[in-house]
């Protein structure tokens, strides 16, 4: 038996990874499915190839196929394809493009001019990038798809326990605050920004949880149709995209920093969202955004896990995976990062050397939303 801990994205996926392999799964819980206290809720989740860094850029390909994988097996519609802006000073279109030219993935390079006659509503100072495979990826459904497939193809699934520790002396032995035990061959661990707070017989590297703020504003056009975009200057990088419902019933684009966070734990985050951000973020949409309504009809916060050099954890040791594919771009590879745990919990494959627990840190290339 196979016991997950964690239902968030990438828990989820896992499960349904497993199951639809035919393995026994338990999927533990500390809430209810689909809840709204980490970082895999909200309807609105950015999927896009222009990475820097041509291990993520091959890597997003592998993720596509498995997100429309997912979308057939669970009859249901996940991921909607917007195309994808890269644009600001310290945004390298000219390296995105030669990375996602290397990746076999389509995209234009466009000057000021011709890219606001596209897209009059965003106000360009200099050149963009655009790549058509990227969109938005609904978080909340994708959770709830997963499990619901998971349920149907045999797992169980117990939400409301929270696991305070794991043993692995013999069998694994997964310990929740009820007092119960749950005896499994492997355990993998997607507890998201509570990984660093478990108490695991295995060394994590250094882990920052912070919590982040988005917004949420009205477009002037609602019949507009918005990419979704990344703006990078020396002072900020933000990130938006269209909003789905979290934006309210009217179109409306989140719009958020993808930096300077408020350190934080999952036990001890305030929910608060920060005024400062606020701010920024409703000068850049007066700015940059003239397409937008500058006051936004909703906001949210929610949790980034960052690694220090912002790869991705998916190791093994003994009976337990550890997984946390975090630093604040891991979404978009949910269903692939999903089949890559089930493969190590069932000793298929070797960890790659980069997502490795003891790897040495390269220092973060970039930010990645």
């Amino acid at each position: 038996m196979i016991a997950v801990v964690g239902a968030g994205l990438m828990g989820a996926a896992t499960a349904w990874q497993l199951a639809r392999r035919g393995h026994e799964v338990t999927l533990i819980e500390a809430y209810d499915i689909g809840h709204q206290h980490g970082s895999s809720h909200g309807s609105s989740r950015i999927f896009r190839r222009a990475y820097a860094d041509p291990f993520y850029a091959r890597l997003t390909g592998r993720a596509y196929e498995q997100w429309r994988e997912l979308e057939r097996d669970a009859s249901t519609p996940l991921l909607r394809m917007t195309g994808g802006l890269d644009l600001g000073p310290d945004r390298d279109a000219a390296r995105l493009a030669d990375v996602l030219a290397a990746a076999g993935a389509p995209y234009e390079l466009l000057g000021p001019e011709a890219a606001t006659e596209r897209w009059p509503h965003i106000r360009f100072t200099g050149p963009a990038l655009y790549h058509p495979d990227a969109g938005v990826v609904d978080a909340d459904a994708t959770v709830a798809a997963c499990v619901r497939r998971a349920t149907e193809l045999g797992a169980e699934v117990v939400t409301g326990r929270r696991v305070e520790g794991i043993d692995v002396r013999g069998k694994a032995r997964v310990r929740t605050d009820d007092g119960r035990e749950i005896t499994a061959n492997t355990v993998v661990v997607a507890a998201g920004p509570w990984l660093p707070g478990l108490e695991l017989p295995v060394a994590l590297p250094p882990l920052t949880v912070t919590q982040q703020q988005v917004f949420h504003f009205r477009q002037r056009d609602p019949d507009l149709s918005w990419p979704v975009l990344i703006s990078k200057d020396a002072t900020m990088q933000v990130f938006g995209l269209p909003s789905g419902t979290d934006g309210g019933p009217l179109p409306a684009v989140k719009v958020a920093e993808h930096d300077r966070g408020t350190p934080t734990t999952a036990r001890t985050r305030s929910g608060v969202v920060d005024g400062a951000s606020r701010a920024r973020i409703g000068d850049f949409v007066r700015d940059r955004l003239p397409g937008l309504d500058p006051d936004p009809v909703a906001e949210a916060t929610c949790l980034y896990t960052t690694t220090s050099d912002e790869d991705f954890i998916l190791d093994r040791r003994g009976p337990l995976v550890i997984v946390s594919p975090c630093s604040g771009h891991g979404a978009k590879f949910t269903p692939l990062i999903g089949a890559l745990a089930a493969d190590l919990a069932t000793g298929r494959t070797e960890p790659h050397p980069r997502f490795r627990l003891d790897r040495t840190a390269r220092g973060a290339a970039e930010t990645r939303p």
